[in-house]
């Protein structure tokens, strides 16, 4: 069965109801998991964890691979951040890595700390859309 992209709103809308303790109403497309959710490292955990148990079948298992939906292991390297900010080459990996998060307002300042910030309600759609896809 086919989902839109409104039926995957709706379960990644549960989802973060259950992983964060949020109210449906915070939960909006725009809102960021970690500035809007107050996510915290460990609340990723139990997203992915529960994402993979909505969308997933016994008939087709829906995995994510680690560092497929969140960066990881970023800043370990020096061509890709250099002096807090990601540098074109960080900003290349990002995208090819995130296809599903809008970089366009990030790439100004380019900031380490900022980019859990990215990563929004809307962005895991995107993702699970994609996922659902290939």
């Amino acid at each position: 069965m086919l989902m839109t992209k409104d039926d995957i709103f709706g379960k990644v809308s549960e989802v973060l109801e259950e992983a964060l303790g949020c109210d449906e109403d915070e939960i909006t497309p725009g809102a960021s998991l970690v500035a809007d959710l107050d996510a915290e490292s460990i609340d990723f955990l139990d997203i992915v964890f529960r994402l993979e148990k909505t969308f997933g079948t016994t008939e087709k298992p829906f995995k994510i691979d680690q560092g497929e939906l969140f960066p990881e292991n970023v800043m370990d390297n020096a061509e890709w951040v250099q002096d807090g900010k990601f540098t074109d080459a960080g900003m290349d990996m990002l995208r090819e890595r995130m296809p599903h998060v809008d970089f366009s307002v990030f790439d100004a300042d380019r900031e380490v700390v900022r980019v859990g910030d990215l990563i929004t309600v809307q962005s895991l759609v995107e993702f699970v859309s994609r996922k659902l896809e290939g």
